[in-house]
């Protein structure tokens, strides 16, 4: 009778059934030392989900977001970000002053957040400081593309005591300092130039992005008179022996 019994606990059946409670008690006794979720697990969740504390690390982290224009309202137009109506100013939307905020409307541009307070519901973009940067950017690419030794035409821009401004033929801008603008001394620039001439410059230097220029440096020097020495004729020369005594007395 005890070995009908125990051959009937030692069924496939059987041996299925204790290995999936044996096994049940350990994923039970693995779930209870795994710590529990607390509630600022959750809170973590919810903060990554918020997205003013998405726009928020743009703003510290000078995030550049690309967004299209959706709307033009007073002063400015309208811009989502992350699901949030977002306001660039009509000042912040160029590096010009902007008279029909309409051309902007679905246009596509980069901005930058620089103020996101969600308690005032308050999310204000920024173009500028990109299209600034870009600027920059491409004005430092086109200095370092000039070379010491060219010769460029250009208009004078302003005039200072202590030189002349230069608006060169690629957009650019240099100084002829007052020292070389001739080669004749020159007391204040507006003795010989004014704005609006046109002038041929050469490149003498570059340094911290600004160039140096100078119109003495094309000059050609003064050429030297040469001082003039008469030659008498061969035909005034007396070389007979008469002439050299007629005036000797013996």
């Amino acid at each position: 009778m005890n070995e009908e019994l125990k051959t009937e606990e030692m069924t496939p059946e059987n041996v299925q059934a204790e290995e999936a409670v044996n096994g049940g008690a350990a994923e039970a006794a693995k779930a209870a030392e795994a710590p529990a979720e607390s509630m600022a697990d959750y809170e973590d969740h919810l903060d990554d989900a918020n997205p003013w504390n998405l726009v928020k690390k743009y703003m510290e982290e000078k995030t550049i977001l690309p967004v299209k224009i959706e709307g033009v309202v007073n002063g400015g137009v309208i811009a989502m970000v992350e699901g949030l109506r977002g306001f660039i100013p009509a000042s912040k939307l160029s590096l010009s002053y902007v008279e029909n905020l309409e051309d902007y409307l679905l246009k596509e541009i980069e901005v930058h957040v620089i103020d996101a307070d969600q308690a005032n519901n308050r999310l204000v973009l920024s173009a500028r400081d990109i299209l600034r940067a870009k600027e920059k950017k491409a004005r430092q690419d086109q200095i370092a593309s000039v070379k010491v030794g060219t010769v460029m035409e250009g208009v004078v821009e302003t005039l200072q005591n202590y030189g002349a401004f230069i608006k060169l033929e690629n957009n650019l801008s240099g100084l002829v300092h007052v020292s070389q603008i001739s080669q004749k001394r020159v007391k204040t620039p507006s003795d010989v130039l004014k704005v609006g001439d046109a002038v041929t410059v050469k490149v003498i230097g570059i340094k911290e992005g600004k160039i140096s220029l100078s119109m003495k440096a094309l000059e050609t020097a003064a050429e030297e008179v040469p001082e003039k020495v008469e030659i008498p004729k061969s035909e005034n020369i007396g070389t007979s022996l008469g002439d050299l005594f007629k005036n000797l007395k013996l």
